[in-house]
């Protein structure tokens, strides 16, 4: 298959795993349930992982190999081989849709949020959860890429099929153990009725301190903790406001037309998502600035000294500079959770040590000394040329990951905990979604910045292919600087946001309705 092709065919694929999250986040919390949406998606993607050896493996599923000094044009898959990668594709894109929305809203549920102990369980569980994800990746990009290039293309598909397997069969060995909660419905079709019944509503007047008007029947779900009334986005509140129109049923605590009144609780669960939204376009930005910088290192890394030592022979390859910032996370992680944390919650009184708004810009910031330092390192290296020892691009990676261990941790468990708890599973698919918007917004970024600083003397852009002839160095400010401006909209984001909280100062999640099975709180 043509480079091009194929790059096109993983780039798709990347996307539609992302996007999937969010379909298997609204079937997960509408009508399966976080269990048994995690079991199909292990399945399928032991499934899409069998059939991916296959294709490796025999012969007839895949090219025959192809030798560019034969000068021979290489022959491309057939119509049937494509398929079977195609197949093994779709049950991968279903194992992700599944899996990646709600192993984290999983792992949390087995912690119990009435005890201050399960509150700590759950931050600490983020945590290790990104430790362990970090570990992961650090085989992939050693072990099963050392076993794809040096030993056998299948035996580096037929390892991490195996590790599948046995991930799915421990998986569900541990059925009876587990704490599961049950789907209350969808809730976007709340959210819906709560949009409709304010725009018919726009023209009415609400005055100051009309909450005490709004309809606010008794609450009756045991998933979705009662929320307090906030004055923010008080023309949504309309929604709630009752006119003579808008009747009621027999027993008084249900609308008879939902799309016509909703209840408080139905319009503060819709203000939740929205203080989220811009809380979630800065970490959208955050993600592609790493991201660049994730896509240039290599490059970097091609064109410095990358033997160990002046005597030696062997140079590290340039895709294995990602471990350092991976080493990072995996060094830091244990480091926060274990000694970090506990000094700032004696200094701060709050069981996290700060709070998750803080932590999410302790990454933001770090994002922007990170380009600078990049910025820095490139200049150096454009000046030094190939001589430079690759040990000057550890610092920035080491700062990419300590970023990462702020930021994006920070981001996934504010996702978790300010989310409507009968949308924990969407909350995990927004970290996706915004990787999946971030990867297409840093493309558009090269492409901008390509055309932008094109001559028209014929001399090359800012990112040339030959990193010598660009100024890379600059693409790395200007990133800088486009984090920097990330970093003071989402203070201001920060300094506006209201956390969310119930009506009792209870916690979000003091009462979950349990499925029947051996372990309850």
């Amino acid at each position: 298959m043509p480079s091009v092709k194929a790059a096109t065919l993983l780039n798709v694929f990347s996307g539609t795993s992302n996007l999937a999250t969010v379909f298997g986040a609204y079937i997960s919390d509408t009508y399966l349930g976080r269990y048994t949406t995690i079991t199909v998606g292990t399945v399928s993607s032991f499934i899409g992982m069998l059939i991916l050896t296959l294709t490796a493996a025999l012969h007839s599923l895949h090219p025959r190999t192809c030798s560019s000094s034969k000068g021979k044009q290489c022959q491309g898959p057939t119509d049937s081989q494509l398929a079977a990668l195609l197949v093994s594709f779709f049950f991968l894109v279903v194992g992700a849709g599944g899996i990646r929305p709600c192993n984290l809203a999983f792992g949390a549920d087995q912690f119990d949020p009435r005890t201050a102990d399960g509150r700590r369980g759950i931050a600490s569980f983020f945590n290790w959860y990104y430790f362990t994800f970090t570990i992961a990746i650090m085989i992939s990009a050693t072990v099963i890429i050392y076993l794809q290039s040096n030993v056998n293309w299948a035996l580096g598909l037929a390892v991490p099929a195996a590790l599948m397997g046995l991930s799915c069969a421990v998986f569900i060995m541990g059925t009876r153990l587990y704490v599961r909660v049950r789907p209350e419905g969808s809730p976007f079709t709340s959210f819906a009725q709560v949009l409709v019944a304010a725009t018919r509503k726009r023209q009415l007047l609400q005055a100051r301190g009309a909450e005490a008007e709004l309809f606010d029947p008794p609450h009756r779900s045991k998933l979705v903790s009662k929320l307090a009334y906030t004055d923010q986005f008080t023309c949504l509140d309309k929604a709630a406001m009752r006119t003579p129109e808008d009747l009621l049923c027999a027993d008084g605590k249900m609308p008879v037309h939902p799309w016509r009144l909703c209840t408080v609780q139905q319009v503060e669960e819709v203000k939740c998502l929205a203080r989220i939204i811009p809380v979630w376009s800065a970490g959208i930005v955050y993600s592609v600035v790493l991201t660049q910088l994730g896509t240039y290192v290599v490059l970097q890394a091609a064109q410095t000294d990358r033997r160990i030592s002046n005597s030696s022979s062997f140079e590290i390859p340039q895709g294995s500079f990602i471990i350092f910032q991976m080493l990072a996370l995996t060094l830091w992680i244990p480091m926060y959770d274990r000694f970090v944390v506990p000094a700032l919650r004696r200094f701060t009184g709050r069981e996290g040590g700060i709070t998750l708004l803080q932590r999410i810009g302790v990454g933001l910031a770090l994002s922007v000394v990170t380009m600078l330092v990049s910025a820095a390192v490139e200049r150096r290296r454009r000046r030094i040329g190939s001589l430079m020892p690759w040990f000057w691009l550890v610092p920035q990676q080491l700062l990419a990951g300590l970023s990462e261990a702020f930021g994006a941790i920070g981001q996934i468990e504010f996702y978790y905990r300010q989310f409507p708890e009968n949308m924990r599973s969407v909350a995990g698919a927004v970290s996706f979604l915004g990787i999946a918007v971030a990867s297409y917004a840093s493309g558009l970024m090269v492409t901008v910045v390509h055309r932008a600083t094109r001559r028209r003397d014929g001399r090359p852009d800012w990112l040339a292919q030959d990193l010598n002839e660009g100024r890379v160095d600059l693409f790395y400010l200007v990133t800088a600087a486009i984090a920097a401006v990330n970093l003071v909209y989402f203070v201001a984001c920060a300094r506006w946001y209201k956390f969310k909280k119930s009506s009792d100062d209870a916690h979000a999640s003091d009462d979950l309705e349990l499925d029947e099975s051996p372990k309850k709180w």
